[in-house]
């Protein structure tokens, strides 16, 4: 009887111990909170319009999506997309992509874009593509009878497959410009759009910014500093000055460009450069994803 007492003993002593040490190793290794690596400087620094771009001579199809876009602006289906991917409301659907030299003909609506640009445009998980402008493409098709194909491409070289015929339309947060508009057709603006500043999460050299003019009352005060952009956006204009743009740029300032914007914020993650200029909406998408 005293052996059971002693031997129980020992095993609830020993349970004790692991149950402590169990308890003390969930303190110890509790998952600490991660903290954010960037931020988003809340001023809009550009004043944009966004439109699908095709080739100027293709009359019918700027006059027919139009049309369209006018439809679902009116049913309500434009403001449910739009809920869709700003505001997470609905269940969003993907395509397939294909990179290949696919050249429009009268069955499919052959799209070019450029990933990622959320929530615009991007690659899901699945390999499938996504986005709001996505979403409006596939409807159109649906609406003409037609197969959608969409091609993932370079941002410049969308202009160039639109013009050339290997694309009906290039559909990417595309801005309108004079000096664009002067070479391609445009549909009806469908989205308004600004430039917007991320920069690292201990930079606080915004932080008391409200206006525009803050903003840029910082930026022309750097030196030996550079801010990435993506390659052939407006945030290249915007940095570097364009004067058909109205831009003046930023003298002190080193711009470096990017094939995507993504690519600019991993490399100011990575402590390459000071600042990066891109889209509101993918950038506030971009601190998100950097950030969880």
């Amino acid at each position: 009887m005293k052996a059971f007492k002693k031997v129980a003993a020992i095993a609830l002593a020993t349970v004790a111990t692991v149950a402590t040490f169990g308890m003390a190793g969930c303190q110890l290794f509790a998952p600490q909170e991660k903290e954010d690596v960037v931020k988003l400087i809340d001023v809009k620094l550009t004043d944009e319009d966004y439109a699908f771009v095709t080739k100027k001579s293709n009359t019918s199809l700027i006059e027919d999506f139009n049309s369209f876009l006018a439809t679902i602006q009116e049913n309500g289906t434009f403001d449910a997309l739009v809920a869709k991917y700003f505001e997470g409301e609905g269940t969003k659907v993907g395509y397939a992509v294909t990179t290949t030299d696919v050249v429009n003909n009268e069955s499919n609506l052959v799209v070019a874009t450029n990933c990622p640009f959320e929530p615009f445009e991007y690659i899901g998980d699945d390999g499938k593509i996504y986005g709001l402008d996505i979403e409006i493409a596939a409807a159109y098709a649906e609406s003409k009878n037609l197969d959608l194909v969409v091609k993932n491409i370079g941002f410049d070289d969308i202009f160039t497959q639109v013009e050339a015929g290997y694309a009906d339309i290039g559909m990417a947060g595309i801005t309108v410009s004079e000096d664009r508009a002067e070479i391609y057709g445009f549909t009806t603006k469908y989205y308004k759009a600004s430039q917007k500043l991320i920069v690292a999460a201990d930079n606080t050299a915004f932080d008391a910014c409200k206006t525009v003019e803050d903003v840029e009352t910082v930026l022309k005060g750097l030196t030996d500093k550079k801010v990435g952009y993506q390659i052939g956006t407006t945030g290249s204009m915007y940095i570097n000055g364009d004067a058909d743009w109205g831009y003046t740029g930023f003298a002190n300032i080193e711009g470096k460009g990017y094939a995507t914007a993504q690519d600019a914020v991993t490399d100011l993650i990575n402590g390459n450069i000071y600042a990066v200029v891109v889209d509101e909406a993918p950038a506030s998408a971009l601190v998100k994803a950097a950030n969880n």
